[in-house]
């Protein structure tokens, strides 16, 4: 499939003429060389760490809805709010990184939000404990965007997606162990614990990213002045194929925050009544979007950049459409497609915004990042509200509007792309 069909810009690989060389004298990483093995695991880390932080109260919603005395959509804000203060500070965190380096701020963002995660079980109240994801997130901000960017200059182009992929592996990881172990926990010993866990497993998985990541050999420092910094934006902004691929992962992300925000509530309630122990154990699913994530690079390699967003949108609608069923067995296997469908999207849009920004890859990385992240609060606020409102058919509506909306992005890409080949054919002629 042609580079027009997918609905990139023709000229995506051609970053500069250094950085489109694979060969031999390349300095940059590669699968089997140097350093790369101990980078793939280190970010893979840095993943986990974020996810299971950035999640770590979803799956005890209704433990915290009844502690606390509040319903869904006021609990939802536990999670909405450390997306939201991840959506808001990676850009100031990702010109930071311009300018300090990449493994400085990842480094400063894990410490800061550990040191977080280690107080946020002593929350008195629900507005404390608010406050304090939103902490959370905001410290977060300096890994997603700072990691991409340093995938995009430490690895060599031909093995970007496949890195970018493993990262976000990463966060599948982090997100489905943190919240199967929260479950577990919290049945025997409530929701504090459990959260206290998990932030104790982020400290480790610190420790040894820091400890694993290959200094940059590759970084050169940026500007810290604000006009340049707002002239890099606007000029990603200004990019129609990067306005799309933000839109997408911030559709796609509507999705997936809607849905695993309110199935702890659908699960505990009839026809299911589940234990909060096996509902935790119901986010194992995540272990699909570690597969899906790692193997989007051999996806857009077979079907091109749009038929694998097509793919992937399909395959979450399918997802949320079974997720209807009063059949566990179906749910679960909705919530398989749901997952699949969701990181493979992410991992391809993701590595398309780092691969398409000729500079200032750390705010083109931020901008995609705060998209993606203003999804995830948009989907965990609104998708509790239609739970609140339509019970589980709502939040898959919600759902479904989103992927309709990555479909018609998709398709209005490939056709400006299109328009944009046969112009540059009648003038070359």
């Amino acid at each position: 499939m042609s580079p027009a069909s997918t609905g990139a810009s023709t000229s995506v690989d051609a970053v500069s003429p250094v950085r489109s060389s694979d060969s031999a004298s390349d300095s940059r990483m590669a699968p089997g060389g140097p350093g790369y093995r101990r980078m793939s695991f280190a970010l893979f880390l840095a993943g986990v760490a974020t996810f299971a932080l950035l999640y770590s109260t979803q799956a005890l919603l209704p433990l915290i809805s009844g502690e606390f005395g509040v319903a869904a959509s006021e609990a939802s804000w536990t999670v909405a709010a450390a997306t939201g203060g991840l959506a808001l500070f990676v850009l100031p965190m990702s010109a930071l990184s311009e300018r300090f380096g990449r493994r400085t701020v990842m480094t400063a963002s894990l410490a800061v939000a550990v040191s977080v995660g280690l107080l946020v079980p002593f929350a008195p109240s629900i507005g404390a404990l608010v406050v304090l994801r939103a902490v959370q997130g905001a410290a977060l901000a300096g890994l997603p965007a700072s990691a991409t960017a340093y995938l995009a200059e430490e690895v060599r182009p031909k093995a970007l997606v496949t890195a970018i992929g493993l990262f976000v592996a990463g966060n599948s990881v982090g997100g489905m162990s943190g919240r199967v172990i929260t479950g577990w926990v919290a049945q025997e010993w409530g929701w504090r614990v459990a959260v206290g866990v998990i932030g104790a497993i982020a400290v480790a998985c610190a420790v040894a990213f820091r400890l694993l990541l290959p200094a940059p050999k590759h970084f050169r420092p940026g500007s810290l002045r604000p006009r340049v910094l707002l002239g890099t934006v606007r000029d990603h902004l200004s990019d129609p194929l990067l306005r799309r691929l933000y839109a997408i992962g911030a559709l796609f992300m509507t999705v997936f925050g809607g849905v695993y925000t309110v199935i702890g509530y659908r699960l505990t309630e009839a026809p299911f009544s589940l234990p909060q122990g096996i509902v935790g154990s119901i986010f194992l699913v995540y272990l699909v979007g570690t597969v899906s994530a790692s193997t989007a690079g051999r996806l857009v390699g077979r079907l091109g950049r749009r038929g694998a967003l097509y793919l992937a949108g399909g395959t979450t609608a399918a997802g949320l459409l079974l997720s209807l069923a009063d059949s566990l067995p179906l749910v679960l296997l909705g919530l398989v497609l749901i997952t699949a469908g969701f990181f493979a999207g992410h991992a391809v849009a993701s590595s398309a915004v780092s691969k398409t920004a000729t500079r200032g890859r750390a705010q083109a990385s931020a901008l995609y990042q705060s998209a993606y992240y203003v999804g995830s609060s948009a989907g965990s606020t609104v998708g509790a509200m239609a739970f609140h409102s339509g019970g589980w058919a709502g939040t898959v509506g919600v759902g479904l509007l989103a992927v309709l909306g990555v479909v018609t992005i998709t398709v209005l890409g490939s056709r400006a792309a299109q328009v944009a080949a046969r112009r540059q054919l009648v003038a070359a002629h």
